[in-house]
C-alpha cells in the first residue's frame, strides 16, 4: 500500500523497512514514529528476520522531525510527548535483536542524524549528506545528540552540533558515522554485501553480542568486564557456539540450530 508511512519487505532473511513520505523527506511525524516503532515490533518477534535495512523513499532518508506538525501544535504536552516517543523508537532500534543498517541515499539531518547514528551499521551514497542543523532555528539537537555522541568524536560530534552545517558522506565516513561510502549506482550492492554476511552468521550470536554492546557501552570498564564474562560464559554454554567451535576445529561450515 503506497499510503503506508513505512514500507516493508522481506527477501533472503533481509527486512528492508523504508520511510515512506518522500513528499516531506521523510520526516519524522509522531504517526510515522509509531508506524515505524509498531514494525520494528513485529520484525523483533520474526525469526525468519536475520538482518534490517532502513532506507527512504524518494530525494532523502529522513529530514528530522515534522516542523509543520512541531509548528501546529504549540503545547509543551505535544512536545514532551513527541520528544519520548522518539526516544522510545531508538532505543527501540537499539535493542532489537537483529543488527540494523541505515541506507543513506540522501540527506539526514537532524532526528534523521539520530536515526543513521543509532543504527548499527550505516552505508552511505556520495550524495548524502548528515547535518544536526537545529542550532540554526533556535533549536539545539539536544535528543539527536545522544546518538551522536555515542558514534562520533566528543569534538566532531560538538562542531556538528554547535555549528550546524551540513558535512558530506566521506567527512561522515571519516568521523565514524557511516561504515561505507559509495557511489550512488553502487548502494545496493553495497548494503548486500553486508546482509549476506550479516546473514551467514548465527542469528543468536548476533542477538547476544548487539546487546552485549550497547549494555557494557554504559558502564566503567571493570564493570563492562564483569558483566561481559559472563554473557561469553552463556555464549559458550549455547548449541551455536559448540556447532561454530566444532566446525571451525573441523574446518568445515557451521550449520547453525539457533538455539
Amino acid at each position: 500500500m503506497t499510503d503506508d508511512l513505512v514500507l516493508r519487505q522481506d527477501s533472503a532473511g533481509v527486512a528492508t523497512l523504508t520511510l515512506n513520505r518522500p513528499q516531506q523527506r521523510n520526516a519524522l511525524s509522531r504517526a510515522m514514529i509509531a508506524a515505524l516503532r509498531a514494525e520494528l515490533a513485529r520484525v523483533a518477534r520474526d525469526a525468519s528476520v536475520k538482518a534490517v535495512v532502513l532506507t527512504g523513499a524518494g530525494p532523502g532518508f529522513c529530514s528530522g522531525h515534522d516542523l509543520k506538525e512541531i509548528q501546529a501544535n504549540p503545547d509543551p504536552v505535544f512536545y514532551a510527548a513527541l520528544f519520548e516517543a522518539c526516544a522510545e523508537l531508538m532505543l527501540a532500534l537499539q535493542a532489537l535483536p537483529q543488527p540494523v543498517i541505515a541506507r543513506v541515499h540522501g540527506i539526514a539531518t537532524a532526528a534523521g542524524c539520530q536515526l543513521v547514528a543509532t543504527c548499527d551499521l550505516a552505508v552511505a551514497s556520495t550524495k548524502a549528506h548528515f547535518a544536526t542543523p537545529g542550532v540554526h532555528i533556535g533549536l539545539f539537537c539536544s535528543t539527536p545528540m545522544v546518538a551522536l555522541a555515542r558514534a562520533v568524536p566528543r569534538k566532531r560530534a560538538l562542531e556538528m552540533l554547535m555549528l550546524g552545517e551540513s558535512i558530506d558522506a566521506e567527512t561522515a565516513a571519516a568521523y565514524g558515522l557511516v561504515n561505507a561510502v559509495v557511489a550512488p549506482d553502487d548502494l545496493d550492492s553495497a548494503i548486500a554485501g553486508f546482509t549476506a554476511r550479516l546473514t551467514a552468521k548465527s542469528p543468536l550470536t548476533l542477538r547476544i553480542g548487539k546487546e552485549a554492546f550497547y549494555r557494557q557501552d554504559e558502564m566503567g570498564t571493570a564493570d563492562a568486564y564483569a558483566y561481559t564474562a559472563a554473557v561469553m560464559a552463556r555464549n559458550l554454554a549455547t548449541q551455536d557456539a559448540a556447532e561454530g567451535i566444532d566446525a571451525f576445529l573441523a574446518k568445515r561450515a557451521p550449520v547453525w540450530c539457533g538455539a
